[in-house]
């Protein structure tokens, strides 16, 4: 049950990535400088050729390549994890990572960086773009610490 309900979950992010990314690249595309919605809140276009933060940015042939490499090689370990897992929320919270992790992946396969362009910035505050596969990897991994710290019935 756990194993299917990852699935489940990684399936419904990487559409929701892949749908949202597919509908905004070209009016990003037309509108270089962004669409101001909010005062908080744009859309860009951002090509994150590293990974989280712009780390790895360094333009190498074989950049794209090592980084996919090393995605896919988390993703299998991420798969394993969710084989073995028990419980609905780790199964929700490694979905989410799973779905996120193969969205960037086909990015990076298919533009060779991936493609970000949620901006918010508040209060002199201003974060790093992102996408819906960054959310859902982040909001799976809290997720996973929230269960860590839960409370759970002593053991006999």
């Amino acid at each position: 049950m756990t194993f299917r309900l990852g699935l489940i979950v990684a399936a419904l992010i990487l559409v929701a990535d892949q749908v949202s990314k597919y509908l905004l690249l070209d009016l990003m595309q037309q509108n270089p400088n962004g669409i101001v919605l909010t005062p908080f809140f744009n859309l860009v276009l951002v090509w994150n050729t590293g990974v989280s933060f712009g780390l790895f940015q360094e333009d190498t042939p074989l950049r794209s390549w090592t980084l996919i490499g090393v995605a896919a090689a988390v993703l299998v370990w991420l798969l394993v994890w969710l084989w073995r897992a028990q419980g609905w929320l780790i199964g929700a919270a490694l979905g989410l990572i799973i779905g996120g992790a193969i969205g960037n992946i086909i990015d990076r396969y298919r533009f060779g960086a991936v493609f970000d362009f949620l901006d918010f910035h508040a209060f002199g505050w201003h974060w790093p773009a992102f996408n819906v596969a960054d959310s859902a990897i982040v909001v799976g991994v809290g997720l996973l610490l929230l269960d860590s710290i839960r409370m759970r019935p002593a053991a006999d």
